[in-house]
Order: C-alpha cells, then sequence, then structure tokens
C-alpha cells in the first residue's frame, strides 16, 4: 500500500500541472472502487478550476472553486499525467482531463482506491474530520506523544501505527523510524522515557522526509506519477531485511509478526 511519503510524492508530482487548470471533463471507466464514485461527479467538477492541491493522512484533496474531491490510492492505485490522447490502458478507471490537454490518470488494479465528491470543505468529510495530527506537523512533538502513551501497555510500534494517535505512519516507515530512535519495537509504549519519545518523534519526522525527499519507497505496486519506481528502499535499515547484518553493527535483523504486520529490529541497536 502506498504510505505517507508515497502520496506525498504523488502530491508533489501532479500539483504543478493541476493547480491553477480548469477541468474539462472527467471520465469514468470504471467507478465499482472501495466506494461508488459518485454518478454525479462528472458533472459537478467539469468546467471548475483547481485550486489547491492538498494531502491529509494518505488522502488527496482536490480543491476546487465549488466543492472539491477527495482520492485515495488504496493498496495499488497510482496517479500520472499524460497527453490527453494517450490510450487507455487495464485498470485506467478515471482520467481527469484539463484544459491544457492534459490528463490525470487514476490506475488501480485492486480497486481498493476511491474517488469522492465534497459539496463543502473537504477536511470536514467524515474520512477527514477525526484524524489525528500530521506526523510532520509541529502539534505531533515528543510531549505529544508522551501523553498519547501515558499508562498504555500497547507495544510503542502498535501505537504510532494507530491512525487515532498519529496518521500515516505505516509499517515500514513505523519499523525504520524505531531504530533510527534505538526502541525496541516490543516496548510498552507508557515506559518509554521522556527523551526516547523526543527521540522518535525526530526518527519518524526524518525517515519520512527522506523518503519523500527519495521519491517514496519501491515495494510491490507503487510507482510515482513519471512512471518510475522510488528509491528510497535501497536505504531501508532492516525492513525486510530479515538475517541480513545490521548496516551499523552487523547483528542479524531480526523478525516477527506483530499485529498481523511483520516487524524487523536490530537486537544490538535497539533497546
Amino acid at each position: 500500500m502506498p504510505e505517507l511519503p508515497e502520496v506525498e510524492t504523488t502530491r508533489r508530482g501532479i500539483e504543478s500541472s493541476v493547480v491553477g487548470q480548469v477541468i474539462k471533463k472527467v471520465i469514468v471507466r470504471e467507478p465499482r472502487l472501495r466506494w461508488r464514485v459518485p454518478r454525479e461527479l462528472p458533472e459537478l467538477a467539469a468546467g471548475q478550476r483547481v485550486v489547491s492541491l492538498r494531502r491529509r493522512a494518505k488522502y488527496l484533496v482536490f480543491d476546487l472553486q465549488r466543492g472539491g474531491m477527495i482520492l485515495h490510492l488504496g493498496m495499488s492505485g497510482s496517479l500520472r499525467v499524460l497527453p490527453g490522447e494517450t490510450p487507455p490502458s487495464m485498470h485506467d478507471h478515471v482520467d481527469i482531463v484539463m484544459d491544457t490537454g492534459l490528463c490525470l490518470r487514476f490506475n488501480d488494479p485492486r480497486r481498493f482506491g476511491s474517488l469522492l465528491w465534497v459539496a463543502d470543505d473537504p477536511l470536514q468529510h467524515k474520512l477527514l474530520k477525526s484524524l489525528a495530527p500530521e506526523p510532520l506537523s509541529d502539534e505531533f512533538n515528543g510531549e505529544y506523544l508522551a501523553r498519547a502513551a501515558k499508562g498504555r501497555s500497547v507495544a510503542i510500534k502498535q501505537l504510532i501505527m494507530n491512525g487515532q494517535v498519529v496518521v500515516g505512519v505505516g509499517n515500514i516507515y513505523a519499523s525504520e523510524a524505531l531504530f533510527r530512535a534505538g526502541v525496541r519495537p516490543r516496548r510498552a509504549a507508557g515506559r518509554l522515557k521522556r527523551a526516547e519519545f523526543e527521540a522518535l518523534v525526530k526518527a519518524i519526522k526524518e525517515v519520512l522526509n527522506d523518503a519523500i525527499r527519495a521519491g517514496g519507497t519501491t515495494l510491490r505496486d507503487y510507482f510515482n506519477p513519471e512512471g518510475m519506481p522510488g528509491y528510497f528502499r535501497q536505504k531501508l535499515f532492516v525492513y525486510e531485511r530479515t538475517r541480513d547484518p545490521c548496516r551499523v553493527c552487523k547483528t542479524p535483523i531480526k523478525h516477527f509478526v506483530q499485529g498481523q504486520r511483520s516487524t524487523y529490529f536490530c537486537p544490538q541497536c535497539q533497546k
């Protein structure tokens, strides 16, 4: 599944091609996504200028002159900017055609993505209005995370992946941030020291920013808007490196399943 850096990479990659431009038409070839694309969306969006393109958690928010659209990439979705006359391929479900002649094309083989219409402020939509703080925001800091963890026995990795605590810290980046902070993923969240919360928040911000700068993480399905894979995977310290030597201390990386998700850590560097 594309995680926060992949979604932010996508936002930055398509922003200059859509913001300030007028939507000529929306072509929906397959409306049966995670939620059905509203029948009225093409008519409502056509003729409107894209005022801004934001990201909230893993959602992309297209602010139009009246209303807007909320798009989620799902498990395998991608957005690419193409010449409008480019023939569609398999799984090209939606085209947002701009008056410049360019087309924003949504491809989603597994159809777990979504495209929804909102008449009012998109951030007040039920999918977005109750979301936790963004991990790259000032609101997410050591003090905040310490308060969220106080008295809780849940493992720290599961806490930072909890979307009610902080949004967008997925499995890959949780493992990598815990390594950078020197914290074992199984430790009870409520037992971390204040300095460890500060280090962990710093590591989360660093690993996400590094991944965004590198263009996301190449796993099974993710490609950036130019059709190229992300390159952050080359820099991963622990994720999917079971039994490989730690890049810092040479101790073999260990793996276990935690909350039905794979977890990776260095038994020497993480305490």
